[in-house]
């Protein structure tokens, strides 16, 4: 830890109120008709709700079956039928072929959809289409967030990334503006939010709008600042490979709603194993933050330190004995139980990353970070392609050539392209569409285009409309500026000294001290700064929408503890990656601060990717 760090961390409010919170909702929800009921419940909802509600209380509560919702015609014969749903048109669509085949034979039963986080006005009226509206009831589960751990809140929203920045569908913004409100409703006031990006200041609105609906009620704040950022303010750290030790399980094992499932080749028996991922783990809470060079020592070193505390019993008499078999082994067994799962963890996490050549893949990306030998990264990329080795792998390599970069040169482009629809299949073109309006693989363009069709629309219309149309043009036509903004805030720190992972000096060690990443590194100046004075170049490079206010009325604003305005609270608007968490938990050891991150959903480079893929539809 560098010197400056400060020990004096404030505490976090009890995140566990949100749960207490959704998990009464439901249940009164569950009461609104009595008698034995059967639950279908969506597939993306079932590890969520168990982390809110398990079956024996849905038992508890007369739910007697519970199915996942699988758009065929259903078994259940109760007389009750309960849905859970995300408000998505395709499963409001199979609930009203299930209510009208029921007509069709004469059955008579009674219908309540229960839609979560909220009902979308399209739902009913797809209801309304199908002639059921009179049939069902429908109401709104308020369940917009999810503690994963004490300083990380999800919504659970995965399609929040696509919806909002490729389709440009908002309906998800009031969601995370009402997410907010709760926040702030348990633990504000805010005093100030920041925020950057056109998503975040949707939201920031949304926030607004609902506050100055409300009461407001005079307390004491818990968490004082609010930082509020878009996904696409930042793409180049979720394209990286995560190299801290949660962000390489997410990776590999692919964590859900802070639970990962090791197979047989980590459990070393014939089962797979659900873990749960959390601070709880005494192990695991040690070692989630690390670069993964550090781990091995760390988890030889916790063997040690076990056996010592075993051994403790010889000698002992038998109060003594008794004492520690009460009291000690219990823990001692639970530890070591962790101890021999995360080793294994981490040597099956060793054999795949030398199986896939991981050492030459980080020297290719940090290459491309720094802008060096880049024909060389090119034929990287080629033989990466031309060799099948993994599709999104592949896509990745090429999306973060292009963002840092500023687009690829025509010839490349177009011959990359070429490959790459060769090695894995044309109908990728689609994909590459998508890719290209997100600007995460686009093609340098000669810089007058664009100017050139603008001036042309300037005269057709007045000034007020041309102005839209202009930023209407300029984000088609996105651009990373990744090279000078990496100038501007120093995220590629000097390689000329020796970086030591064991005693990290800045953000940049969740990368092996190649690149500080952008995201995070706005958060500190920001803070430090307190708003975007002397950030001007920055934003205007993102393209910005940021934003610094003093959270509301005069009224409110009684002078906060200290602890509180150390408390920040970071909101990821399309999704935020294991190491940014670990970053943003580094920075607030090193100043004081805590941080509580909340996101639309856990991403990596894969999952955001995949989204992205248009063969799978």
């Amino acid at each position: 830890m560098a010197h400056g760090a400060r020990r004096d961390s404030p505490e976090l409010p009890d995140l566990s109120l949100l749960k207490r919170l959704v998990r009464d909702q439901l249940i009164y929800l569950l009461e609104q008709l009595p008698g034995k009921k059967d639950l279908f419940i969506d597939s993306d909802l079932m590890s969520p709700l168990d982390r809110i509600a398990n079956v024996s209380t849905l038992k508890q509560h007369e739910v007697d079956k519970l199915y996942k919702v699988e758009h065929k015609p259903i078994v259940s014969i109760s007389d009750q039928l309960y849905f859970l749903v995300r408000p998505r048109i395709q499963t409001v669509k199979w609930i009203c072929d299930v209510v009208n085949a029921d007509k069709a034979v004469g059955k008579y039963r009674r219908y309540k959809i229960i839609f979560t986080p909220q009902k979308f006005y399209a739902c009913e009226a797809v209801l309304e289409e199908q002639g059921v509206f009179g049939d069902v009831t429908t109401d709104e589960w308020a369940f917009y967030l999810l503690p994963l751990d004490e300083d990380v809140i999800s919504l659970e929203l995965p399609e929040f990334f696509r919806d909002n920045f490729l389709a440009g569908d908002q309906r998800w913004v009031r969601t995370a503006g009402s997410a907010l409100h709760l926040l702030h409703s348990l633990f504000g006031p805010f005093s100030k939010l920041y925020g950057i990006g056109r998503c975040s200041k949707m939201t920031y609105e949304s926030w607004r709008e609902q506050v100055e609906e409300g009461e407001q009620k005079a307390r004491r704040a818990e968490i004082g600042n609010v930082f509020l950022i878009d996904r696409d303010v930042d793409f180049v750290t979720p394209l990286c490979s995560q190299v801290v030790y949660e962000g390489l399980l997410d990776d590999i094992f692919r964590i859900r709603c802070g639970c990962v499932e090791f197979g047989p080749d980590v459990t070393s028996s014939d089962k797979s194993l659900k873990v749960m991922l959390n601070s709880q783990d005494k192990v695991f809470n040690e070692i989630r933050n690390e670069h993964f060079s550090n781990v091995f020592g760390f988890l030889s070193q916790k063997a040690r330190s076990l056996q010592t505390a075993y051994d403790k019993r010889r000698g002992m008499d038998i109060q003594q004995m008794k004492t520690f078999v009460s009291e000690e082994l219990k823990g001692l067994k639970q530890e070591h139980r962790l101890l021999s799962l995360h080793i294994s963890a981490s040597e099956s996490i060793m054999k795949k990353k030398t199986k896939q050549d991981f050492q030459e893949l980080l020297k290719t990306e940090h290459c491309l970070l720094e802008g060096f030998e880049i024909r060389e990264c090119i034929s990287f990329i080629e033989e990466h392609i031309n060799r099948q080795v993994s599709m999104i792998e592949s896509l990745r390599l090429l999306c973060l050539l292009s963002v840092t970069e500023n687009g690829l040169l025509p010839k490349d482009f177009r011959s990359l392209k070429a490959q790459y629809l060769q090695s894995y299949g044309v109908d990728h073109l689609l994909t590459f569409s998508n890719l290209r309006q997100l600007g995460l693989l686009v093609e340098q363009q000669p810089g007058e285009t664009l100017t050139v069709m603008e001036s042309k629309v300037g005269k057709l219309v007045n000034d007020r409309t041309a102005g839209k149309l202009t930023d209407a043009f300029s984000s088609l036509a996105k651009k990373s500026h990744f090279r000078a903004l990496s100038r501007k805030l120093n995220l590629v720190p000097k390689s000329d000294e020796e970086y030591d992972l064991r005693v990290p000096r800045d953000m940049a060690y969740i990368f092996s001290g190649a690149y500080i990443p952008l995201s995070c590194k706005l958060i500190e100046q920001v803070l430090e700064r307190d708003g975007w004075t002397g950030l001007e170049e920055v934003t205007r490079l993102i393209n910005g929408h940021e934003f610094a206010v003093t959270g509301g009325s005069g009224a409110d604003f009684k002078p906060k503890s200290d602890d509180a305005q150390r408390i920040i609270l970071v909101m990821f608007l399309g999704g935020c990656t294991f190491s940014e968490i670990s970053a943003l938990r580094f920075l607030g050891k090193e100043r004081g601060y805590r941080f509580i991150v909340v996101t639309t959903a856990i991403t990596n480079s894969s999952r955001l990717l995949e989204s992205l893929l248009e063969n799978h539809v």
